[in-house]
């Protein structure tokens, strides 16, 4: 198989996204699997703040016809490579969200995963990365709010044919009803990630505190994902991951 590009979505902002993101991307290179990170959420982008890199060109410059997507690429010491967005409002006015998918087709020729952490809402700036994903999984906390948020998202995401993968509940509890919430949307819960997920630093939760259970359900879900990523498995395949881990 080529490489796999999975974008990572969700209906409103603060939900966990990037937290996600980082993380999967952070299990996956531990694995052996190249994998960059496009931050793709134009308005607000902080893949690169909290994880702690600076850089002298953003993909607002390959928005904009600027900057080629090499001179974009930024290594960080977690492993991935990311191309972080530039955080000035002035030069979100100047892209073109369209041409995300010359940036996403070439890093597909160079790594294994690419992780698309997009911006919350619908406009155009979210609908082009969930067109050109291989697959999209869906982040959401359990709050009705956001809930109703990430299945419009879905829906949208279903209109412009692209695969969802599943939604992830992040901040979960022992109390979060996963399976009545499962019923309600038309795609699977792929589990929760534990109240744990936040943790302060440059580095992935998954390499500062692997003992977590937020550590251990990434590493969960990334075990459910590999036969999709690199098998040609279907979203069909991902089973919800298992509970063991939530904790209070």
């Amino acid at each position: 198989m080529g490489s796999y590009v999975c974008t990572i979505a969700g209906g409103n902002g603060g939900v966990g996204k990037t937290t996600t993101a980082i993380n999967l991307a952070a299990v996956l290179e531990s694995r052996g699997y190249d994998t960059a990170i496009i931050d793709a959420d134009l308005a607000m982008p902080n893949v690169a703040e909290m994880l702690g890199v600076d850089s002298d060109a953003y993909l607002h410059d390959v928005l904009a016809g600027n900057a080629t997507v090499s001179e974009t690429l930024t290594d960080t010491p977690a492993g991935m490579s990311i191309i972080p967005g530039e955080p000035s409002l002035d030069a979100y006015a100047q892209t073109d969200p369209d041409k995300l998918r010359r940036v996403a087709s070439t890093l597909s020729n160079t790594y294994d995963v690419v992780l698309i952490d997009t911006a919350a809402g619908l406009s155009k700036e979210t609908t082009v990365p969930l067109e050109l994903a291989d697959g999209v999984v869906l982040v959401t906390t359990p709050d009705h709010v956001s809930l109703t948020d990430t299945g419009k998202t879905g829906t949208i995401a279903e209109l412009v044919d692209s695969e969802i993968l599943g939604a992830l509940l992040v901040r979960a509890t022992e109390e979060t009803p996963i399976a009545d919430i499962d019923e309600e949307f038309a795609f699977p819960i792929l589990g929760g990630i534990p109240s744990d997920l936040d943790a302060a630093g440059d580095e992935p939760l998954v390499n500062t505190s692997p003992e977590s259970p937020a550590a251990a359900a990434f590493q969960e879900l990334v075990d459910q994902l590999e036969p999709v990523f690199f098998e040609g498995e279907n979203g069909e395949a991902v089973d919800l991951v298992p509970q063991e881990w939530v904790d209070n």
